[in-house]
């Protein structure tokens, strides 16, 4: 009882702001495009609060390491303070290190790596209801439903995975689309998958018996 008042609830905070159309659309359809910074060829990963970076300046080791991306986005090195990483792809940040760092280095090279990845909440992929283990997951370059549904250990028992529900943020407006879980997860349709974007909510409502 407890988990299926949690689930209705999470659906009405997803559903408060309206869908663009009171029909639910494929998600197929040739219409709908996603927006030019959510095209997954030309997706790029973006630092996010929690994120373990390596930082190297070259030829000064000593103002080189390991930090994490603090709650707030920021970072702070040896020789500069408070800077904003969340939200920024690691050849940026390198270049915001490069011109804090000038003052007390001639022509600083700064070059950042990613590890422990966890990415922006706004890039996270969102799964509720009937799912193994709902959760968020980290969006890859290219990952479709199928993707998905792998990470969170398939559909449940009560599942009714052909009434699941895709919300995604096009251009400021959100779209819903239905998606057919069941035919992909229990009857290999493939047929069924497609691809997911950074910041989609999937929903997997519960079978009506």
């Amino acid at each position: 009882m407890l988990r299926r008042c949690i689930f209705v609830l999470l659906l009405a905070c997803l559903t408060q702001f309206g869908c663009s159309s009171s029909d639910h659309q494929a998600l197929s359809d040739a219409t709908i495009q996603p927006s030019l910074t959510s095209d997954p060829g030309n997706y790029q990963y973006l630092i996010g609060a929690g994120d373990s970076l390596s930082i190297f300046v070259w030829g000064n080791p000593d103002i080189s390491g390991p930090v994490t991306v603090r709650p707030d986005g920021k970072i702070t090195t040896s020789l500069a303070e408070d800077l904003d990483a969340a939200g920024k792809t690691p050849f940026a940040l390198a270049r915001d290190i490069e011109a804090s760092l000038k003052e007390f280095i001639r022509d600083p090279r700064v070059t950042v790596s990613v590890g422990g990845f966890v990415g922006p909440f706004s890039e996270q992929i969102r799964v509720i209801g009937e799912a193994a283990n709902p959760r968020a997951i980290n969006y890859r370059k290219h990952m479709t439903l199928l993707d998905v549904m792998i990470e969170v250990g398939g559909l449940t028992t009560y599942a009714a995975g052909n009434r699941a529900t895709l919300v995604r943020v096009q251009d400021g407006a959100q779209q819903t689309f239905s998606v057919r879980l069941d035919d992909l997860v229990r009857d290999g349709d493939i047929t069924a998958n497609a691809d997911v974007l950074p910041g989609d909510v999937i929903i997997i409502p519960e079978a009506w018996f």
